[in-house]
């Protein structure tokens, strides 16, 4: 009987050049979720937060299903349902919730605590113990975005504050099960965003009418906000996201997030608003924690740590190869997969 065989949660190695382009190609997805906060406050009609966290979603997806043509089989109905559920149809309306009460340089400081959920959240399911380093600059992480847009006149309303928290602790817990449960054989990012993206949909369009009502009124501003929120910060972005989790540790992938409030200060800026001293403090300081997360990471930090004893550099040597050796067999599995599957649609197989 055939079964379908699931990549392994760890992340394989990948040569430094490649690795680079996958840290910059998944950074573009918490980037474009940085203008979230504008395009909601500027563009969106208010108090229809399960609207545009529906709309953002269940569109894309069904364009990804129809590109890909690939439904889930077995045990992952449940788990896409379950990772839909939560980076999907949690997140987007609480995002929009926190986005419409709080300002946004403050509904953004609160999803910059996320590093430090994942690192907890990752002792638990996948066993990854945080490094010291890692977790002190999570936290000067979270300081330096705190110091850039927290001021004296921040209005930090009950609503706002919960539904930041979570949302982010939402998203923490569906980047963990992501890397725990990896991808079908077969299945690239593209499928899993599309399971992802129309089962949260489709959780947020009963919602969305029985407890708000009639959509709103969408003038030509907010069909511009929901495309762009739908398509680049949405199915595009998801995309870029769920591909660099499945292959960065998520050591390196979490603190990635706090590239979104920085991008929503450095858009406050182009739109007239200024940094004091201190606010520029916490953005290099922000900056800073996230390049050090990333020089945290096994391929990175190889290439600025401090040369081994021979000793050492030969037993990591071996567990490479070890490693490489059990990527391989992974591959080759997969391939068979691929050809007995082909072989069935063919008729080949019955």
């Amino acid at each position: 009987m055939h079964t379908s065989t699931e990549r392994a949660p760890h992340s394989p190695r990948i040569p430094y050049g490649r690795q680079v382009a996958t840290v910059a190609l998944t950074a573009l997805a918490p980037a474009s979720w940085g203008t979230t906060y504008v395009v909601t406050t500027e563009l969106l009609p208010p108090g229809h937060p399960l609207f545009a966290g529906m709309l953002r979603a269940l569109p894309g997806g069904l364009l990804a299903l129809a590109i890909t043509r690939v439904l889930p089989r077995g045990d992952w109905w449940w788990k896409a349902t379950v990772l839909g559920a939560l980076n999907i149809g949690a997140l987007y309306p609480l995002l929009f919730v926190a986005a419409e009460r709080l300002p946004g340089g403050v509904a953004a400081t609160l999803g910059a605590t996320q590093p430090l959920m994942v690192a907890g959240l990752a002792v638990a399911l996948l066993h990854d113990r945080p490094t010291a380093w890692r977790l002190t600059w999570g936290v000067l992480g979270a300081v330096g975005v705190g110091l850039v847009v927290l001021g004296p006149q921040a209005r930090l309303g009950a609503v706002g504050v919960v539904a930041g928290l979570g949302g982010t602790a939402a998203m923490a817990v569906g980047i963990v099960l992501t890397k725990r449960w990896g991808l079908p054989a077969g299945v690239g990012p593209l499928t899993l965003t599309g399971w992802q993206l129309t089962s949260g949909g489709l959780l947020l369009l009963p919602l969305a009418f029985g407890i708000e009502g009639a959509p709103p009124r969408i003038d030509t501003g907010a069909a511009g906000g929901y495309l762009w929120l739908g398509s680049v910060g949405g199915l595009i972005a998801s995309t870029l996201w769920f591909r660099g989790i499945g292959k960065l540790p998520v050591g390196a992938s979490a603190p990635l997030v706090l590239l979104s409030p920085l991008v929503a200060t450095v858009i406050g800026i182009a739109l007239g608003e200024s940094l004091s001293l201190l606010q520029t403090s916490g953005f290099v300081l922000a900056l800073a924690a996230l390049l050090a997360a990333q020089l945290n990471t096994p391929n990175l930090a190889g290439r600025v740590a401090r040369r081994r004893p021979a000793e050492a550099r030969i037993r990591e040597a071996r567990i490479r190869e070890a490693r490489i050796r059990e990527d391989q067999i992974r591959e080759d599995q997969i391939r068979e997969d691929r050809m007995h599957d082909d072989h069935i649609r063919e008729g080949r197989i019955r």
